[in-house]
């Protein structure tokens, strides 16, 4: 079976990231592409082997052979957007952050089973093989209890500079209406999703600190977080601040042993796995191999199967949820429990 995907945003990360990834998959061909520039929207098709370019989303859904969208507009349409696609009987493969309400991921959840459509959410990081064998060695018990988890995301001056490139290209990451946040949005959300995808657990209490530099969205932020087994996590990310040579890891502590997952946080499949137990000590590097094209033959696998994406809506929706509760008590300045929305 082969997936029929059509684009919408024609940004640098579907440019450089997604259309060649779906290119390159053994289930997916790109059949049509959507920006609100119709230069930009044909240039796109052409270069990328899309059958067509539209300015309007009505067109790019009557499109003939397109399966599914990949949603990679501003953040504050994609649950609009999203449900539209259900409605059409498009399966929706939607960028992070979901959504910048939880009644929207909780509207973006129920349209596309009420259609029997597929909704994901594009944390790649869960693809990264380094980060699932973390996941699969603290399920087994090989770190004993977990104790502490660290993640920290930082950019580099050279990524300052690319982040400022993008911005030129990308305005609507300085529009608080349109984005929702700043750090927590662009690399924070993928680290809090690895908190519950490694652990798996849920987020019970959140608590955190933020550093604005006189803009309306954080440009740094702290996020401390409890789990529901006692865990505890802590969450650092940073969008236009530098930290120079900032490692951009994942460890996690056990009561018996450690797994560092060094360098991984990226957009690229590269970095290196530290396991340190008990019982066995050895090291991995990862220097090939695409994380946005597991991400898009997983998303094509669940819809053959008629089963929900890893990860799915659900996933993006509690992302969400403790987002929002951490930029709360970033201003507020007290501690945040988590109520959990039913789906």
């Amino acid at each position: 079976m082969s997936i029929g995907w059509a684009m919408v945003g024609l940004g640098r990360h579907t440019k450089g990231y997604i259309a060649p990834a779906i290119n390159q998959s053994r289930n997916s061909r790109l059949v049509a592409v959507m920006s609100r520039d119709a230069d930009r929207a044909g240039t796109f098709a052409k270069d990328h082997g899309a059958e067509a370019g539209y300015t309007s989303l009505d067109a790019l859904l009557d499109h003939p052979g397109v399966d599914a969208l990949f949603i990679a507009s501003p953040n504050a349409v994609h649950a609009e957007q999203t449900v539209q696609a259900a409605r059409a009987g498009k399966h929706v493969l939607c960028e992070k952050p979901m959504a910048l309400t939880v009644q929207d991921c909780r509207t973006m959840i129920e349209e596309c089973r009420r259609n029997n459509v597929r909704l994901g959410v594009g944390f790649h990081l869960r693809h990264h093989p380094g980060l699932a064998e973390a996941k699969r060695l603290i399920a087994e018990g090989s770190i004993g209890r977990p104790v502490e988890l660290v993640g920290q995301w930082y950019n580099g001056q050279r990524g300052i500079e690319r982040v400022a490139k993008r911005e030129g290209l990308m305005a609507w990451w300085s529009e608080p209406d349109m984005v929702g946040g700043g750090a927590i949005m662009a690399t924070g959300t993928h680290i809090l999703d690895q908190v519950r995808f490694l652990t798996g657990q849920e987020v019970v209490e959140v608590t955190a600190m933020a550093d604005y530099r006189g803009e309306d969205l954080d440009q740094a932020i702290h996020v401390l977080m409890r789990l529901g087994d006692g865990t505890m996590a802590s969450v650092m990310a940073a969008r236009l601040v530098a930290a120079s040579d900032s490692r951009n890891d994942i460890v996690v502590y056990g009561s018996k042993g450690r797994v560092a997952a060094n360098g991984v946080l990226a957009t690229s499949l590269t970095g290196s796995l530290d396991v340190l137990t008990e019982s066995q000590t050895y090291s991995r590097d990862y220097t090939e191999g695409d994380v946005y094209q597991s991400l898009i033959e997983g998303f094509c696998d669940s819809v053959e199967k008629g089963e929900d994406p890893d990860p799915s809506g659900v996933d993006g929706l509690r992302v969400v949820e403790l987002t929002l509760a951490a930029l709360q008590a970033a201003k507020e300045g007290r501690t945040v429990r988590l109520e959990l929305a039913n789906v």
